[in-house]
């Protein structure tokens, strides 16, 4: 008896588009988040950093992301746009690790590269942003909205599951610069509004994401299988 676990419910669909009978699929939104550890802090003084943690790939936004720090600190904005993540040679879409040294330092752009210490990373920033093309669903924004943070991201699946857009972050599409770069100086500009959007990510995590939730609904898919 095998059952498939997925994480978002486009998979869900296009599982069963391919084949798979629905009584052989379970839907558990993301790996969970620990929300002792990843928790609300006090917003860092200093300019808005906006953080995006992934694998330097070119189909996690990476690119959309940095021309929009450069539209953006060209107008004038004052904030910090922080890459952080490894390239990954093996995978086409990598962006190199000479490329991310010649972006750090420009615009308002920084490549802090692998950081294993998430908890430190996300206490530093004021808005998460991931423009990505399509994830699963990305711990890195789970991660995030535990923290309290108001999260840009991508209508796109897997992304849009963690954002209601205007509530507790900005949705825009993919690929989108433009879109990309209007949300993010909506929130640069706007502490206010990144306080209650970042109060509404929390609560999302708390209600729909912890981690004994997420652990809960895997044993009894397991438990499933097992009997």
């Amino acid at each position: 008896h095998c059952l498939t676990i997925v994480q978002n419910p486009e998979d869900l669909v296009l599982l069963e588009r391919s084949g798979v009978a629905a009584s052989r699929l379970r839907l558990i939104r993301g790996a969970g988040v620990d929300l002792q550890v990843f928790r609300p802090v006090a917003p860092p003084p200093g300019p808005p950093c906006v953080v995006l943690v992934a694998r330097m790939l070119r189909d996690k936004g990476v690119g959309e992301f940095v021309e929009a720090a450069r539209r953006l600190t060209a107008a004038g904005l004052s904030a910090r746009f922080v890459l952080v993540g490894d390239p990954d040679p093996a995978n086409p879409a990598s962006v190199s690790e000479h490329t991310l040294r010649e972006w750090s330092g420009k615009h308002g752009i920084e490549w802090w590269g692998r950081r294993d210490d998430m908890p430190a990373v996300l206490r530093a920033a004021h808005i998460a942003c991931l423009p990505s093309y399509r994830e699963g669903l990305p711990k890195t924004l789970l991660e995030a909205a535990a923290c309290g943070l108001p999260i840009v991201t991508t209508d796109a699946p897997g992304c849009r599951e963690m954002v209601e857009d205007g509530v507790n972050g900005l949705l825009v599409p993919v690929r989108d610069v433009a879109g990309l770069e209007a949300a993010l100086r909506r929130l640069i500009l706007d502490p206010d509004l990144r306080r209650r959007m970042g109060e509404q990510s929390r609560a999302r995590a708390e209600a729909e994401f912890g981690l004994e939730r997420v652990i809960e609904q895997t044993l009894a898919v397991y438990g499933e299988v097992i009997a």
